[in-house]
């Protein structure tokens, strides 16, 4: 796997092209590839532009000094129902033996499962109650409720959070009559009050989505449209406030039960069951998938992948109008020098806060057009903070976790154990937190100015440590974390502190989150048509995570990239993409 893909910091000025791409992560980077392999266009006719100086966007795979594995910052993982990351990943036709499949791209990556690790084993601290994830399937198995620091109403008890969730849905769901009707054999209630099955596809959920009314008499949200309802308001109408704080602790992430778009929430927070799903990642990093699609790309002759260079403008008032219809204006910010270049078409790869960063007074962003405004503003921007931290051991083991990540209600929400290099015993895990309510608490902490300084271990000199010196978390941050670290696993294990840290503040500019979620109020099956091309008589689009249905996921990139270049640019479907496989809205 070659993650050495040529970039060029460099300027060309007055470079004329008939694509311009900006923003090199995974939707800006696969516009580039089809419209290349497809043979729409030469290569020199298609160029990406980026201000950073790597590729992947919100992708970032790293390796730690003293350790031969990768650890996520970003991304991190697909599911094998994601047709289009797999059949990139791992070849085509996916319904084939993968030794019998062919590769799509040049580069070779290697899947391999995501390791989700022995709920018997990782732990779930809430209210300063520590139990194991499997602690509520135990009670039940044995005909008890476990009872919890949570005051839930009589109904709810003894649910585990997933269960709660899927009560909620299946509960909405089945109160709309027409929902009764139409796909009440694919939404099944089990034998045990806990048990519930949704075996509605992506085409079922966006059926259903647009229509589906909150049917509860007595309640204020009673005949709305759910797409209307915040998910949170939602759930307390559900299960009371308490119970929506033991939701919102108990699942993780504080970034699934925000006030976002309730019908959008029910399947992500169902997720997919299809038969023989399984969550998957990339041996040599999950960024490989980046890199990979690039290579592809660059193998044609012509293709650049202009870096460190920042969109500050464009124009169609501009002397070559007669031959391209849009002049740029880039920043080349080795040399602070500007230069143009001149396209007939513009892809805005890019997320909500990138967008925003671009100059709202040129003809394509004008205030006027507040349509185009409140489209851009239909997503929530959710916050993420990461760090990496370097142990001489795996601690973790004590405990019996091999993998996995543990749950908890303080700051810090989760942490990943990611592995062991199984020569030296250097070992990694992920502190995975801040998003939505915790970004304030490490905000302040990431403000700090003394960094935490790095220690020798086993193959990881000074030398190469220092050569981190950068990307060090602040040394109170690290101090919180270490704190939260030992109150989550308890007594019975001692945990070193780290010799070496990796952060990364996915709120910093040009990205302005880690992920998004689309607003409540907001028709997401009108809204994610219009952004892929905003104004009809201009060759300007928008694709990208942010405004797709699947946020989050590099498939969700994928899916608007690709609908974007069938409808706009004329492409086929890809051969190696099944026929059946739904692209979505």
């Amino acid at each position: 796997m070659n993650k050495n893909t040529p970039l060029n910091s460099g300027m060309h000025p007055d470079l004329k092209i008939e694509v311009a791409i900006i923003g090199a992560g995974t939707s800006g980077l696969y516009t580039a590839y089809r419209l290349v392999t497809d043979k729409k266009f030469k290569a020199h006719d298609v160029q990406i532009f980026d201000m950073n100086d790597k590729l992947g966007g919100r992708l970032e795979s790293v390796i730690l000094p003293g350790m031969n594995f990768w650890g996520e910052l970003g991304g991190m993982r697909y599911l094998t129902s994601q047709q289009i990351v797999t059949t990139l990943i791992e070849g085509y036709p996916l319904s084939a033996d993968p030794d019998q499949r062919t590769p799509v791209l040049k580069d070779t990556m290697t899947p391999v499962p995501f390791p989700m690790g022995d709920p018997s084993k990782l732990l779930m601290y809430l209210r300063k109650e520590r139990t194991t994830q499997n602690a509520w399937n135990e009670s039940q198995d044995k005909g008890k409720k476990l009872i919890t620091r949570y005051y839930l109403n009589e109904n709810d008890l003894g649910f585990s959070s997933d269960q709660l969730f899927n009560k909620i849905i299946y509960d909405v769901l089945m109160a709309d009559p027409w929902v009764a009707e139409t796909y009440g054999s694919k939404i099944l209630k089990g034998t045990s009050v806990y048990d519930y099955t949704f075996k509605l596809d992506s085409r079922d959920w966006d059926d259903i989505k647009p229509k589906l009314v909150y049917n509860f008499p007595g309640s204020s949200y009673n005949q709305r449209k759910v797409n209307e309802i915040g998910f949170w308001n939602l759930i307390k109408d559900q299960v009371s406030q308490e119970g929506y704080q033991f939701l919102a602790n108990a699942g993780g992430y504080y970034s699934n039960t925000i006030n976002w778009n309730s019908a959008e929430a029910f399947p992500y927070m169902v997720g997919d069951f299809s038969e023989g799903t399984v969550y998957k990642t990339i041996e040599e990093g999950y960024d490989s998938i980046a890199y990979a699609v690039a290579n592809s790309y660059m193998q044609h002759e012509g293709a650049t992948i202009w870096s460190e260079n920042k969109l500050l403008n464009f124009t169609k008032d501009h002397p070559l109008l007669g031959t391209h219809q849009y002049e740029l204006t880039f920043l080349n910010l080795k040399t602070n020098k500007t230069w143009k270049v001149y396209a007939n078409s513009i892809v805005l790869a890019m997320p909500r806060k990138s967008l925003e960063l671009l100059d709202q007074n040129n003809f394509f962003f004008n205030s006027n057009n507040t349509v185009l405004h409140n489209n851009i503003e239909s997503v929530i921007m959710e916050p993420a903070f990461k760090i990496l931290m370097g142990f001489e051991y795996p601690w973790w083991k004590e405990l019996g976790i091999d993998s996995g990540h543990s749950i908890t209600d303080l700051p810090m929400r989760q942490c990943y154990y990611f592995g062991t290099d199984q020569e030296t015993k250097n070992s990694m895990l992920l502190g995975s937190y801040g998003d939505m309510e915790t970004e304030t608490f490490w905000k302040a902490l990431t403000e700090d100015e003394v960094l935490f300084e790095v220690k020798a271990a086993k193959s990881a000199s000074l030398r190469e440590l220092h050569e981190l010196d950068h990307v060090q978390a602040t040394k109170l941050m690290v101090g919180e974390v270490m704190n939260q670290l030992r109150e989550l696993h308890g007594d019975t294990v001692t945990i070193p502190e780290p010799y070496v840290t990796y952060f990364k503040d996915w709120t910093d500019e040009p990205f302005g989150a880690g992920y998004h979620a689309w607003k409540a109020g907001y028709s997401v099956e009108k809204v994610m048509p219009y952004m892929r091309k905003p104004l009809h008589d201009e060759q300007i689009h928008i694709c990208g995570e942010a405004y797709s249905d699947q946020q989050g996921w590099v498939e969700g990139a994928f899916c608007e990239a690709e609908k974007m270049l069938q409808e706009y640019f004329g492409l086929d479907r890809p051969y190696w993409l099944s026929p059946d496989y739904y692209l979505g809205w």
